[in-house]
């Protein structure tokens, strides 16, 4: 049984992704996505209208250094609706009226400092939304919020142990700044 354990163990220690790292900027409601030191696409997004922090329960979106812990919504078509992280069968065009589901992808977050270790049971995503309309300014519940679009392009790149590292202060001119920590040493950091 330790044996079975123990491959377990270092089998979920073989996939963690490494090489990649997303550096998100409240002020900027940009994501950049960088391949090593390398930027590679960089994406709006919509962060929480109800401020930054970490408190349950408070609807804030965390700083600081996350990962991404687990991957949900293989093969949902663009703007299907998921419950619970599985989907419900239901697909919404952008922003139809009257509605506000997690669509398309999800990718649950860990906090790895103090200041955020409530992410995961927060339930703190970056997904897809069906309000593409306000992606660009502050107005998720706590979440980053992606075009459904964007959401799958980062979805099929960063793998489970993609360190997030999320700012509050504008990238510097030219837009694509490198993330503080390389993504090796951020893995390094994280556990995971």
């Amino acid at each position: 049984m330790a044996v079975c354990l123990g491959a377990l163990f270092l089998a979920s220690c073989a996939h963690q992704d490494t090489h990649h790292s997303l550096v998100i900027s409240i002020p900027d409601q940009k994501m950049i996505l960088y391949q090593d030191t390398k930027p590679e696409a960089e994406y709006d997004v919509s962060t929480s209208k109800y401020g930054l922090g970490d408190h349950p329960g408070s609807r804030e979106t965390p700083l600081g250094l996350l990962e991404v812990a687990k991957k949900f919504g293989d093969n949902v078509p663009p703007g299907g609706v998921l419950r619970s992280r599985r989907f419900t069968g239901e697909i919404l065009p952008p922003d139809a009226p009257g509605r506000d589901p997690i669509v398309t992808r999800i990718l649950w977050l860990k906090g790895l400092e103090a200041g955020n270790s409530h992410a995961f049971g927060r339930c703190i995503y970056i997904h897809g939304t069906p309000v593409e309309n306000e992606i660009g300014k502050p107005a998720s519940y706590g979440c980053i919020r992606m075009r459904s679009e964007d959401v799958i392009h980062l979805y099929e790149k960063v793998g489970v142990g993609t360190k997030v590292e999320i700012i509050n202060a504008s990238f510097a001119p030219p837009a694509l700044v490198a993330p503080t920590t390389p993504p090796q040493q951020m893995a390094q950091m994280g556990g995971g």
